[in-house]
């Protein structure tokens, strides 16, 4: 019997500060783009961080993969010899594409760079990974439409190739994000990685049905007066699932959720870096419920297995509203640590004696902490509460020295709401 390998933890990048955090608390590798030629319009990197962000995880160890995978019009084509430069002078472990005419451009100008091909190519068979294997690609990253039993099969069929599958994040509505509804809706294309996410807004319906052979019989379909949240998928979690991915032998787990707080980055990557440690230390104890309990504490729409098993079902949706179900908030995350004050930067009310949980990327249990004083940062001020404004609001921390090492720049917090 083959040794299962361990697979690569991949999280999104939407910004400097969160590509450290998902590095510090545990990702193996990151994945970032640029606005004009990905679906990362909404991406706050200027190339000077790129090149930051790339040196940073390179000096821990780490990969960072660049998505060019937009869908091209003519008006693209002129910038692909500009992101060829940019490419040589970021040197990434690899790029991610959908499109095949960038695929071929980028593969011909760099035939030694590995190429992924993108969740936007709709890679669903054995076939597939095939054409693009032959093509040269190095990774395809499976749909989130493929069952476990279809990408076992995909795994066991297509050697020689690596294969990467979505284990956490947000569902998409249309087949993986091919969506016409935010376009229509609000003018802001989710295939440009503008999405407005239109499925997740409360909808009155009236659909009156004809059937062809029916003529002038009419079937009428309706909501009643409170609307429904018809179109909001919950969001994927296949922890429950790991022990089983684990054994098909997939090169890479992804999360989704670039846009998410610096919070949502830190706590998701640290309890699947540890969910994912745990099994291969241990594989006959290991249980997902410990982990469950902590990425419920994520802002979530309720969570789904997606397609795991099969076509999901009315329960993999959420029909009454879109709010998260999670009952705590980012606080706030370390922006300084001189070895026994923390610095924390405020992302929510903290009022006094309200009590707060530091996450540290080097133990998995919470650090419980009783807010006796909030003195502000830059003096000695203390206040009864303080609240994140526009510009930085940051209180200090006082913590035995033994303890603040637990927490390292980038560190977060979070806090229970209605306490």
């Amino acid at each position: 019997m083959l040794k299962i390998q361990k697979p690569e933890l991949l999280l999104p990048a939407g910004s400097l500060n969160k590509l450290k955090t998902v590095i510090l608390y545990g990702a193996d590798a990151v994945y970032m783009g640029v606005p004009d030629l990905s679906l990362r319009a909404k991406s706050t990197f200027p190339i000077e961080e790129f090149e930051e962000g790339i040196s940073f995880a390179k000096a821990n160890g780490k990969k960072v993969y660049l998505a060019l995978n937009l869908f091209s019009h003519n008006s693209d084509i002129p910038k692909l010899s500009g992101f060829i430069k940019t490419i040589k002078k970021l040197k990434p472990h690899g790029v991610i594409i959908s499109d095949p005419g960038v695929f071929a451009y980028v593969h011909k100008q760099m035939p030694k760079l590995p190429i992924h091909i993108s969740t936007q190519a709709n890679v669903c068979s054995t076939l597939t990974v095939d054409f693009w294997k032959s093509m040269g690609a190095s990774r395809c990253v499976l749909g989130r439409e493929v069952s476990y039993k279809e990408a076992l099969e995909i795994r066991k069929k297509c050697k020689a190739i690596e294969l990467e599958i979505f284990v956490h994040g947000a569902m998409c509505i249309s087949y993986s994000g091919r969506c016409l509804m935010s376009a229509f809706m609000a003018s802001r294309s989710a295939n440009s990685g503008a999405c407005a996410y239109s499925c997740r807004w409360k909808y009155k319906s009236k659909l009156v049905l004809e059937e062809e052979t029916r003529t002038n019989q009419y079937f009428t379909l309706e909501e009643d007066n409170k609307g429904s949240y018809v179109f909001n998928s919950k969001d994927l979690c296949l922890i429950s699932k790991l022990d089983k991915v684990f054994s098909a032998g997939f090169s890479s787990l992804k999360i989704e959720g670039r846009t998410k707080s610096e919070y949502y980055a830190a706590q998701v990557t640290r309890v699947y870096r540890k969910a994912i440690d745990d099994y291969f230390i241990a594989p006959k104890k290991w249980s997902p419920q410990i982990y469950m309990s902590e990425l419920l504490t994520l802002q979530n729409r309720g969570y789904t297995e997606g397609f795991f098993d099969g076509p999901p079902t009315r329960e993999s949706q959420e029909y009454n509203n879109c709010a998260s179900k999670s009952e705590w908030s980012s606080c706030g995350f370390v922006r300084k640590n001189n070895g026994e004050c923390l610095t924390l930067e405020i992302k929510h009310k903290l009022s006094k004696n309200d009590e707060i949980e530091l996450l540290s990327p080097y133990r998995f249990e919470p650090y419980k902490l009783t807010l006796n004083n909030i003195v502000l940062a830059g003096g000695n001020k203390m206040v009864e509460s303080i609240s994140p404004g526009r510009s930085n609001q940051s209180i200090k921390i006082y913590l035995p020295k033994a303890d603040a090492k637990l927490f390292p720049v980038y560190s977060v917090a979070r806090v229970k709401l209605n306490q």
